[in-house]
């Protein structure tokens, strides 16, 4: 599903030259980053709800007007999707209100040849930027170019997370599925682990594969029981 986030910035992160404040701007960066991160993954997560509940309403309300099923039968279904569906267009809106990212404007500069750990992290958020603007291509691309130029950084796992988000984004699950799994099994100790087993499971339930759907939410309770994660993968499971 092609999500959009209007109110998340192009450019996310200033960086000032000068050595005295290179270690603050970079923790600055990180914070920053954690945030935006969070916000859209939070926001994936209501909007995918949505559109499930959407698409079953509609499902159902398409049975009662070919008459495959009497109408008496489907109204309580139909009246506790109703409920459902408003429940959640309430959550997305009042995040969406709460949820405001200030605009932060990019400011590039030239690392020093010892400044490896700053290109690292201005490549990043480059990346990450292209992804908040919905230019789902290009952060593919770009964070591509980044594990490839810093495999051995901290955020390797983190921009493989990003690829298969953008792989979701574009509804292509196959390839959002291979991305995710490449999370588990080329960083394992990395900290969108649990994340990328949710949207594997997330991504089972896009292609109407209920059973593996099931076993991903499954794993990732079982191995990750006390994460933010691991709480959406039980709200979905009570739903099967």
């Amino acid at each position: 599903m092609q999500l959009k986030y209007s109110s998340l910035a192009a450019a996310l992160i200033v960086i000032i030259s000068g050595c005295a404040n290179s270690d603050l701007m970079m923790k600055k960066q990180m914070e920053t980053d954690s945030r935006l991160e969070q916000l859209i993954q939070g926001n994936t997560v209501v909007n995918a709800r949505l559109v499930e509940l959407t698409k079953e309403l509609n499902d159902i309300e398409s049975r009662v007007k070919s008459n495959s099923t009497g109408l008496e039968e489907l109204k309580p279904a139909i009246g506790k999707l109703r409920a459902e569906v408003d429940a959640v267009a309430r959550q997305k809106s009042a995040e969406a209100a709460s949820n405001v990212v200030p605009r932060i404007e990019v400011v590039n500069r030239d690392p020093s040849p010892g400044d490896r750990d700053a290109a690292a992290q201005n490549a990043y958020m480059k990346a990450f930027g292209l992804y908040s603007a919905n230019n789902y291509q290009g952060a593919v691309e770009a964070f591509t170019a980044f594990i490839k130029s810093y495999h051995k950084s901290e955020y390797a796992g983190n921009a493989m997370y990003w690829i298969g988000e953008c792989h979701y984004s574009q509804q292509d699950f196959p390839r959002a599925i291979n991305s995710f799994n490449r999370v588990l099994a080329e960083y394992p100790k990395g900290n969108k682990v649990p994340d990328a087993m949710l949207k594997i499971g997330f991504s089972y339930i896009s292609i109407n594969d209920e059973a593996k759907a099931k076993v991903a939410l499954q794993n990732l309770i079982n191995k990750y029981p006390n994460t933010p994660a691991a709480v959406k993968a039980r709200e979905r499971l009570s739903h099967f």
